[in-house]
């Protein structure tokens, strides 16, 4: 589905006349390879080059170096730009910016109007996705009466009328509460369960990352960690030099586990740790 081969990429800052004052390497030599229908996460902290990656999936930026494949088609390549961004649909940081129209409904159809979807179709399409993310009793309702998790879950939604193969959500619960972050989280795993959507979630909320198929951490423009869930967060202090954290309870676990109590590695949920220490 997505194939990054020795990726690098330069943000270039010029002058008023146009000569190099600096150049930020982003990404550096990146390869990742995601199948069609995994549920990947990329983890990293602020300018570690996370959010560059999700931008070049739908090339809304492409490489200084290296090649992106997206199922096959370079995204270099103008011609095949508008079928890559309708295989990969993007979700980012504030719904707000997102969302267009007065009504729930009108918004999620934007996206198909746009590329020429027959109208019966589009409606077909509006009442799917909003059943999906949860949402059909809003489906009437203005944008602006909503919680952020649920302007998150509308604009889901309006990617899913696309019908795409893949959804990268940069970021989507940064700005949410935490019951919002829940409701998102649930939704993309059950669009990845359920419908086979292949989804790449760049956080930095450890929790969310759980039930990933795979997780990648960078730093420095590099991927420098790469496995499951379990076999990352068993590495707490490899984790903290690239400063990321682990999930609470896995902390918890880790620490009493220091200190002799007698705790399996890498705890990952509050159920797992119950479980240990209540025998």
């Amino acid at each position: 589905m997505v194939n990054f081969d020795k990726v690098t990429f330069e943000y270039i800052r010029r002058d008023e006349e146009g000569n190099v004052e600096s150049i930020n390497k982003a990404l550096n030599e990146v390869d990742l390879d995601v199948k069609k229908g995994d549920f990947i996460a990329i983890l990293g902290a602020n300018g570690s080059g996370k959010s560059t990656l999700a931008r070049h999936i739908n090339a809304l930026l492409t490489p200084t170096e290296g090649t992106v494949f997206i199922s096959e088609m370079d995204t270099k390549e103008e011609k095949n730009l508008l079928k890559i961004r309708q295989k990969t649909g993007m979700v980012f940081q504030n719904p707000d910016n997102q969302i267009i129209a007065g009504l729930v409904e009108e918004d999620v159809g934007f996206g198909p109007e746009n590329i020429g979807v027959p109208t019966k179709e589009i409606w077909e399409r509006v009442a799917f996705a909003l059943e999906k993310v949860g949402m059909t009793a809003y489906r009437e309702k203005s944008p602006n009466n909503l919680s952020g998790g649920q302007k998150q879950r509308v604009a889901i939604a309006g990617i899913l009328a696309m019908k795409p193969e893949c959804i990268v959500l940069d970021e989507p619960t940064a700005m949410l509460d935490p019951k919002g972050r829940r409701e998102v989280i649930e939704t993309i795993t059950e669009l990845n369960k359920k419908e086979g959507i292949t989804i790449i979630l760049i956080t930095h909320y450890m929790t969310e990352v759980v039930g990933a198929d795979k997780v990648y951490v960078m730093s420095e423009g590099n991927i420098k960690m790469f496995g499951t869930p379990r076999q990352i967060f068993k590495e707490v202090e490899r984790l903290k030099k690239y400063k990321l954290d682990v999930p609470q309870v896995t902390e918890i676990a880790y620490r009493l586990r220091q200190n002799g109590l007698n705790i399996p590695e890498c705890i990952l949920t509050v159920d797992e740790f119950m479980q240990c220490v209540t025998g």
